[in-house]
């Protein structure tokens, strides 16, 4: 808001008193009514609240690289993490001040509470929020949100019941509204000083807003906050000191209205430095960082902020004619995001804002009867639209920027320079980057983010590529928020480059890491960083935390980790063979201590260890194809029984599951699942498969635990749809236990039922059913020549192994797939060496699982 007095006398008078410039902070009006202010003023000095530490940084706002909006920074040196902004946006009345005086060559000084004591504070104090305001900080790791709805800087909420004694918290912006009948305080405030036209008098203004906040303290109360009257207390000293130096009447303050009466306030000397002695201090940095738009809003959490910085930024930009502009940048926008907008939708939208402002008394057409226009006219009454304008035009994206000269910490210049050579800009628009491992471009912006991601940058996230499964494709979805430059300084103290801090930062991981799961995605994420001497730390402490832990589940949580890591190989160049040591160490370990870990499971228990052998399945399989490949070659042994050479866990692996789908003790949902890995395995022999669910659905099976079979085996959304609809008799079955059960059981098997068969496909669920009413196969008969349309009676073998050229040179194996004998097949199997389908979840490059051909014939 704005606020002008000479001292104490009236606004446009010309006395011996400082001029005082209250504002609403991010007001336009507030912007345009100081700098007409400050040219018929013409001041020597000018006072603006803000951290006294960054005196040294205001002739930067005039270079050329300097592009609000922008914000000062301050972090406590010994503890980067502990910082505050002080935010500032083209339409900031401070930044409009400071630029004017640059550029004439008047000095800039800020008057507020030094950052040293306001973070000092903040230490002692955590539960004391901060006003993100220009006057008073914004913290970078709890947003604060005491400031004022109206940002004209009102009183923070008192910190306790004592101090909110006598005061009363109040929004200045909305007790002034309801003051003149108007029931939104945005509304009133676009009414009173938006849309004022300028006047003879520059001072007018602020001499109006001024009384008013003086007529509010004395009702409600200066607020009773201790902070607050401290902050006040050091701007009267500021104010003094300058009127000494300079001459009270060349000296102009600009600060928030709510903090003029405080300002005019005829206090001693001696009084306002009592209330300042022994406050606790540190020792801060400072420096300029970009902001965004986005960050300016309320919605973000930043206390002193505005609802539309986008539509105030282009009030205070347009020359003229500020509702016709605005409405020609929607009709831009819809057009580029394919909406039909014509010229004449323009005029119309344009004519129904001013009818919609006349009828509803207002002088000019404002945010809300813009937005009601363009939704009726330019979204034809639909709410998706004009949510996109909302986001890209009324709040907006826009990034600052900061010239290089700004200081910084030396690991900030380190990753400016690598994201100006990748041709890698921040920008606040999120926006998703295609990387290609195999250019050395993409290559190295992978590593950068992936470096950044280890030090607690989070620029970029990974998300799942679009229209590519393969290892050398990542797609990552990039934004950047002023708070990253935070954990930049923060991550500072690790090394003065991206790679020296990231490789400190794993090793220390490495050390303090509670599990050993969180050891093995650790030494994931450094093989994905490239980070070659934290690696041999990393995996030092992964071998001894793995010769410790005795926990099957651990243990089998940390194998996928490890392998997946070994592709990396391949696709980056990297020595993975000390992983390849110890992930086939983890992998015997798990084989021996994993059949006593599955007995006497509770149905939770059971669903979690599915989970792990399903996850370890996908890890040996991967594991014998990288030694076949010959990658993280290590000891291992060749067993004439296994298509692998150097390792032979695949058959010890078949072996342990078998182990476990004959148990006794092993709970139903785990003996269903190992059953179902075999048979897409194909280790399996014809029949086998049957007799195993018969046995699991003989009369003497408890009806739960027959059911938890069942689930296991066709459940999980792992094709088992499909599994009942091609081998009927493996549906007779299901469908002959179903009928024995008896009504109570039923019930209480039902939900779990539901369960498993709800995931199937609603084709495959018809077809089911079908299946079902005509009466599938007897149990061990062979399925009906004329049962499923398109299939036969039986496996034509040769047509099935047609296929496999094709698929050999899909998956860019050549005739590989060809190769194996036809005889080392299991039922429906493809060979030793094929490199099957539905066992593996696609996990192992170009395919996953043995049983090829079970895609392409019943069972």
């Amino acid at each position: 808001m704005t606020a002008v007095t000479r001292g104490t006398a009236g606004a446009g008078s010309r006395t011996d008193g400082p001029l005082l410039l209250g504002v609403r902070h991010h007001g336009p009006g507030s912007a345009r009514a100081v700098r007409a202010a400050l040219d018929a003023a013409q001041p020597r000095v000018l006072l603006v609240e803000g951290p006294p530490e960054a005196d040294g940084l205001v002739e930067l706002a005039a270079e050329d690289g300097m592009r609000p909006p922008v914000a000062l920074l301050a972090h406590v040196v010994d503890e980067p993490g502990r910082s505050a902004f002080w935010p500032l946006a083209e339409f900031s009345p401070e930044w409009v001040a400071i630029r004017w005086a640059v550029r004439r060559g008047v000095p800039v000084r800020f008057m507020d509470l030094p950052a040293a004591h306001t973070l000092a504070q903040g230490r002692e104090e955590p539960g004391d929020g901060t006003e993100a305001t220009p006057g008073a900080p914004e913290s970078a790791g709890a947003p604060g949100s005491a400031g004022a709805p109206g940002s004209v800087e009102a009183p923070e909420a008192p910190e306790s019941a004592e101090a909110a004694e006598g005061s009363v918290r109040i929004d200045p912006l909305g007790a002034l509204a309801e003051a003149a009948g108007y029931d939104d305080p945005e509304r009133w405030w676009e009414d009173v000083v938006e849309h004022r036209a300028g006047g003879d008098d520059a001072y007018a203004p602020f001499e109006a807003l001024g009384d008013a906040m003086g007529a509010l303290r004395e009702t409600y109360g200066s607020g009773g906050h201790d902070r607050d009257l401290l902050r006040e207390a050091y701007m009267r000293l500021q104010v003094r000191a300058a009127q000494r130096e300079f001459g009270a009447a060349d000296v102009a303050v600009v600060c928030g209205a709510w903090h003029v009466p405080a300002l005019r306030q005829k206090t001693s000397v001696s009084a306002d430095r009592a209330l300042l002695k022994g406050l606790p201090k540190v020792k801060v940095d400072m420096t300029w960082v970009p902001w965004t738009h986005r960050r300016l809003s309320r919605h973000s959490g930043y206390g002193a902020g505005i609802d539309s910085p986008g539509w105030y930024g282009h009030l205070f930009g347009a020359p003229d004619r500020p509702v016709e502009r605005w409405l020609t940048k929607v009709a831009r926008l819809l057009r580029e995001e394919d909406r039909i907008v014509s010229s004449a939708h323009v005029i119309e939208a344009v004519r129904l804002a001013d009818t919609l402002a006349v009828m509803r008394g207002r002088p000019l057409p404002g945010l809300t009867e813009t937005m009601d226009a363009v939704r009726a006219v330019l979204c034809e009454g639909s709410d998706v639209p004009l949510a996109l304008v909302h986001d890209r035009l009324v709040v907006g994206d826009v990034l600052g920027e900061v010239p290089e000269s700004a200081p910084a910490v030396p690991l900030q210049r380190d990753l400016t320079r690598a994201q100006r050579r990748l041709r890698l800009k921040p920008e606040a628009l999120e926006r998703e980057v295609e990387l290609d491992l195999r250019k050395d471009t993409d290559a190295a912006r992978s590593r950068l983010l992936h470096r950044l991601r280890l030090l607690g940058v989070a620029w970029g996230e990974p998300v799942a590529s679009r229209g590519s499964t393969g290892t050398f494709r990542e797609t990552w979805r990039l934004r950047w928020e002023p708070e990253l430059s935070v954990r930049v300084a923060e991550a500072g103290v690790w090394g003065t480059t991206v790679l020296g801090a990231a490789t400190a930062k794993a090793a220390a991981d490495a050390a303090e890491a509670p599990a050993l799961a969180d050891v093995t995605a650790l030494a994931e994420r450094c093989l994905l960083a490239e980070l070659p001497e934290a690696l041999p730390v990393v995996m030092r402490v992964l071998a001894d935390r793995a010769a410790l832990d005795a926990d099957v589940g651990h243990l089998a949580q940390a194998l996928p980790a490890l392998v997946r890591s070994m592709r990396y190989g391949d696709v980056r160049g990297t020595d993975t063979g000390a992983l390849g040591e110890v992930a086939r160490g983890l992998a015997e370990r798990v084989f021996v201590g994993l059949p006593p870990a599955c007995a006497g499971l509770d149905a939770d228990a059971a669903a979690a260890m599915r989970g792990h052998i399903d996850a370890v399945h996908v890890a040996v399989g991967l594991l014998g194809d990288l030694s076949v490949r010959g990658e993280g070659d290590g000891p291992g042994g060749t067993n004439p029984d296994d298509g692998d050479t150097g390792w032979g866990g695949r058959p010890r692996w078949a072996r342990v599951l078998r182990g476990l789908v004959e148990g006794e003790r092993v709970a139903g949902a785990v003996r269903g699942r190992c059953a179902r890995l075999l048979m897409d395995d194909g280790s399996l022999e014809e029949g086998e498969a049957a007799r195993f669910m018969g046995l699991a659905l003989s009369p003497g099976t408890e009806p739960a635990e027959a059911a938890a079979w069942i689930e296991g085996f066709v459940g999980g959304g792992t094709g088992g749809g499909m599994l009942l609809v091609h081998d009927e008799r493996l549906l007779g079955l299901v469908d002959q236990w179903l009928t024995r059960v008896s009504g109570d059981a039923f019930v209480d098997v039902l939900p779990l039922l539901r369960r498993t068969f709800a995931a199937y496909e609603p084709g495959v669920r018809r077809t089911l059913g079908e299946l079902v009413r005509r009466g599938p196969g007897r149990p061990g008969a062979a399925p009906s020549a004329s049962g499923t349309p398109g299939f036969a009676a039986d496996l034509d073998r040769d047509r099935a192994d047609a296929v496999l050229p094709m698929l050999g040179l899909l998956l860019g194996l050549g005739d590989h797939l060809a190769d194996g004998p036809a005889e080392k097949s299991g039922a429906g199997g493809a060979g030793a060496t094929g490199r099957g389908t539905a066992g593996q979840d696609g996990a192992v490059d170009g395919g996953a699982g043995r049983n090829g051909n079970w895609l392409v014939g019943a069972a």
